[in-house]
């Protein structure tokens, strides 16, 4: 079959897509670790899965940025970069809402674009993802061997085993197997992906899931545990779960059809879901040290003064790194990004010109789940992030375990500060704090 690959722009990079089928519903494809546009079509189990997802859907597949027919330039992406060409491809596409169909790996980023997005997710179905790479995927022993497997037999089609045991007497699919994994990524980029992937912990953000979500595993995956399925059928609220037979973690191995005709059945009743006014968001809060102290100094029109200064400073960094500014409180920001690197690295580009101005600023960074009030917002990760920048010290960023979860793989310096009690909540925080010598290098997202 004869597929057009385009390109969609997302930053600097350009990610490969196509499109199959013209059903009345946006689905949008999210592989696992590596893919290959082009090579998909070579395989006709593959092929015919994708068919049958387009035969009831306008099917969006892609290439995620450092893999396949995708820019593999600079370092290899966070989740949360990858989450923006999930954006990117819809926009390419002219796709306002779109359902997301998340493998493996690719689960991660739908379940953190479904909940930051929600507007624009008509849906979510996951198959073999999983919430923590350590509990569920591989701990840390055996990724090390794992490596050591792709150092030395990378391209070789050796990984099968741990992928699709059910085919390795196949010598057809082995050896499709192995060109797949050449063309998909290199030895070096699949280990330094594979040791980002390790990092991976969404459970946090699971609660914030207000799409209809369907989640599928099969029970002897040899990949992904199943209890990385039943965990994420068990804690995103209102999901579906469903269980299939099957020793294959690769989607379209095995009973393909039952795995088809299960996301058929729950998407096309799946339509008319009311507009959210819950979102994941990430909340950063400023303030001012010593403020009414510096005011007294100064007098009220000087401080006045120097106020329009220090918002100005905090709104050009804002535009830059894509924040929302929510509003003022007193003398600091409240605002949200839909993204936690972006929030943290704004965070870190105000200190410098703000202490230019002879002021020192504290700044405290969450993500979670926000309501959204007209222009306003509320809720408790607005609370917590409030409260993690009154801990702050001058010039300092303090983010939640939360953030520094999601920011696994970014080149974001963050050091452990210790558990701190917040009030309201009935269990400490771990706190942590962006390291003095990362903010210097002023990183453009």
């Amino acid at each position: 079959m004869q597929v057009e690959t385009h390109y969609a722009r997302s930053g600097d990079l350009r990610i490969a897509y196509q499109v199959v089928g013209k059903g009345p519903l946006d689905l949008v494809f999210v592989p696992g670790f590596i893919s290959n546009l082009d090579h998909y079509w070579d395989e006709p189990a593959l092929a015919h899965f994708l068919n049958r997802l387009g035969s009831f859907s306008r099917l969006i597949l892609f290439d995620k940025r450092g893999t396949g027919l995708s820019d593999r330039l600079g370092a290899l992406p966070t989740l949360e970069e990858r989450m923006d060409d999930v954006r990117a491809v819809l926009d390419a596409v002219n796709s306002k809402r779109a359902a997301l169909f998340g493998i493996s790996e690719g689960g991660a980023m739908s379940i953190l674009f479904a909940a930051t997005y929600p507007e624009r997710t008509q849906a979510l179905v996951l198959y073999g993802a999983y919430g923590h790479f350590p509990s569920w995927v591989l701990p840390p022993d055996k990724l090390a061997a794992f490596l050591e497997m792709i150092d030395r037999d990378w391209g070789t089609g050796t990984s099968l085993k741990a992928f699709a045991p059910s085919k390795l007497s196949d010598e057809r699919f082995r050896r499709w197997w192995a060109r797949f994994e050449r063309l998909g990524a290199s030895p070096s980029a699949v280990i330094a992906l594979m040791q980002m992937n390790s990092e991976i912990d969404i459970r946090h953000i699971l609660p914030a899931i207000r799409v209809p979500t369907f989640v599928l595993h099969r029970t002897d995956d040899p990949r992904v545990n199943v209890e990385a399925g039943r965990y994420l059928g068990a804690t995103i609220p209102g999901a579906k779960y469903v269980e299939l037979s099957g020793s294959d973690h690769v989607a379209w191995v095995g009973d393909v059809d039952r795995l088809a005709d299960e996301i058929e059945e729950f998407l096309t009743g799946a339509r008319g879901a009311p507009e959210p006014d819950r979102v994941l968001a990430t909340v950063l809060f400023t303030d001012i040290v010593d403020s009414t102290k510096r005011a007294v100094e100064l007098g009220d029109r000087r401080w006045r003064g120097l106020l329009e200064q220090h918002d100005q400073v905090i709104r050009e960094e804002l535009a830059r790194y894509r924040g929302c500014e929510i509003k003022t409180i007193g003398d600091g920001f409240l605002a949200t990004f839909d993204g936690p690197a972006r929030a943290v690295q704004c965070a870190s580009a105000i200190i410098k010109p703000i202490r230019a101005l002879g002021l020192e600023v504290r700044c405290g960074v969450h993500t979670g789940e926000i309501e959204t009030k007209g222009d306003d917002i509320g809720g408790v990760a607005v609370h917590i992030a409030a409260r993690i920048a009154a801990l702050a010290e001058g010039g300092q960023v303090l983010v939640s375990r939360t953030v520094r979860d999601l920011v696994a793989g970014s080149n974001l310096l963050l050091v452990e500060k210790g558990a701190y009690t917040l009030k309201g909540l009935s269990e400490d925080m771990l706190l942590f704090a962006v390291a003095a010598e990362w903010r210097t290098l002023r990183p453009i997202a």
